[in-house]
């Protein structure tokens, strides 16, 4: 790896985050350039593990700021401003910036994105007891031993209850490309959605989960 992107374990996560935001690694192959969007803070409880920001996302730079985010909150129960609150929830999709868009919708993540910055910004939020995963790339990564089937592994949290809940809960991507497959599985909103409500809920309401005024 280039020197350039060498993170010192040492390094804080706010002096982290501003190397990331500023990253151009693979600014030749973005067709709108480089923007990194994401959002991390060190007492995040909760974080959501997306695929890469939209054109949209990209405009913006607010991390699901579109359809997609309205659903996402809507499935956890979090109001807009409980989910833009650095100090509660991580958003760290697997690649920061906008890919551009294939002959499919929007290509995958960078490729460099992951390898060079994941894992320095997850050690760096030791408060994370629960990760969304949304997407197979995230799949892959923080479930790497797991099936590459999105609808599989869904369908492993039905039945459960609120206990039996894992640390890791894969969802579909909340995105309106996903209607069909939500129209398919009627379950997941009537089953699943109201035991992770429930478990986001008791985990924000934790005496351990601070507040934005406790720093992060």
């Amino acid at each position: 790896m280039d020197a350039l992107y060498f993170t010192p374990p040492e390094q804080d996560l706010d002096t982290l985050l501003g190397r990331v935001r500023s990253c151009t690694l693979c600014a030749a192959h973005l067709p709108l350039g480089p923007r990194p969007v994401l959002q991390a803070g060190r007492s995040a409880r909760i974080l959501i593990a997306g695929q890469a920001p939209g054109r949209k996302v990209h405009a913006s730079g607010i991390p699901f700021d579109d359809a997609s985010g309205r659903r996402l909150r809507a499935w956890l129960g979090l109001t807009p401003a409980q989910f833009y609150d650095p100090y509660l929830v991580a958003l760290v999709p697997m690649g920061f910036c906008y890919p551009g868009t294939g002959t499919s919708g929007d290509l995958p993540p960078r490729p460099e994105c992951a390898p060079t910055w994941r894992q320095p910004l997850l050690e760096r939020m030791p408060q994370v007891a629960l990760t969304i995963v949304l997407g197979q790339y995230a799949l892959a990564w923080h479930l790497p031993r797991a099936p590459r089937n999105i609808t599989q592994m869904v369908e492993q949290l039905r039945g459960k209850d609120l206990a039996e809940l894992p640390d890791t809960i894969v969802l579909p991507h909340p995105s309106p490309r996903n209607n069909g497959w939500l129209r398919r599985h009627p379950w997941l909103e009537a089953q699943v959605l109201p035991l992770l409500r429930q478990r986001v809920a008791r985990l924000l309401a934790s005496p351990a989960c601070p507040t934005a005024r406790d720093g992060g």
